[in-house]
């Protein structure tokens, strides 16, 4: 059932509030964006494409997936296929939007019950105090209400010795034991910008030509085997985190992702300017984002 004006209404809002702290947590996105605007590629922020935002949760009674979406599916959002990353332990969907103007949503979760005695302990005793699924208790109609929700802690700040001891087991569970849900990454269609800039490899090519650090695992560019989808990123910016105890120490954040989605086979004769969404290769592709996630790893943070 299509979503009603009012709800997509407050979709806007819920949206805006996301991007804008989004933006204030990674300097990338600005810089990329006055970096098209000073080559003319673009006049405004306005004119990019969201092809897709990303969330990261964990898979925990209460919580996870089937907590998160209910936020969006009640905007209208569409769930759609699951992936499965078994080295990294998590579980996945994507989301399509009520309307094409809007992005995809990708929402992971870890399978805590995969990790060691250990680290599960350590997060459930975070975790365990989020009794009642807090989505439940959120009116979803309040654009504000779900902004403040989105960017609110959902249990105690982590010690940094949990942080640490999580960080080697899990980097995904130690970027959302501290991150929680902050948005993890918002991505710029490269397809919609004008030649020049609107492949991948050139994009790529402008990204380094002005000094962006990218996330180099399985190599830059990541491609999926029918060769529809192509997706980079840029490394997570860092941050001075400060932790339970008052220590500080700097942690992966956000990073911003591009992707270049092909027209499909059938619709290749199509003239150019009569491309539309739906003509494009849709959905995601597990190995693609298998890469991406490392994005906030410190085989990728790390490097000079």
């Amino acid at each position: 059932m299509p979503a009603s004006s009012e709800r997509l209404k407050t979709l806007d809002g819920v949206m805006d509030g996301l991007m804008s702290r989004y933006r204030e947590r990674v300097p990338d996105v600005s810089g990329i964006i006055d970096a098209l605007i000073d080559e003319g590629v673009i006049a405004s922020a306005d004119e990019i494409e969201n092809d897709h935002i990303a969330f990261r949760t964990l898979g925990v009674p209460s919580l996870g997936i089937q907590s998160f979406e209910k936020i969006f599916l009640h905007y209208g959002y569409e769930k759609r296929e699951p992936y499965d990353f078994k080295e990294k332990k998590l579980n996945a969907y994507w989301y399509s939007p009520p309307e094409p103007k809007y992005p995809r949503i990708f929402v992971s979760e870890l399978r805590v019950r995969e990790l060691s005695d250990e680290a599960q302990h350590r997060i459930y005793r975070y975790s365990d105090t989020v009794i009642f699924d807090p989505v439940d208790s959120l009116d979803l109609d309040d654009a504000e209400a779900v902004d403040r929700f989105l960017h609110q802690p959902l249990w105690d700040t982590p010690t940094l010795d949990d942080y640490l001891a999580l960080l080697k087991e899990s980097e995904y569970a130690a970027w959302v034991i501290y991150n929680r849900y902050y948005l993890n990454h918002f991505t710029i269609s490269v397809h919609n910008l004008k030649p020049g800039y609107n492949t991948i490899q050139d994009f790529v090519a402008f990204l380094e030509r002005r000094g962006f650090r990218l996330n180099n695992a399985g190599g830059t560019i990541k491609t999926s085997p029918d060769e529809g989808l192509l997706q980079a990123s840029t490394v997570a910016q860092m941050l001075e985190a400060e932790f339970a105890e008052g220590k500080k120490h700097r942690i992966a954040g956000s990073y911003v992702e591009f992707a270049e989605r092909r027209v499909l086979p059938e619709y290749r004769h199509l003239p150019a300017d009569q491309i539309r969404r739906e003509h494009r290769r849709d959905g995601f592709e597990a190995g693609n984002a298998d890469k991406i996630f490392e994005s906030t790893f410190t085989s990728q943070t790390g490097k000079s």
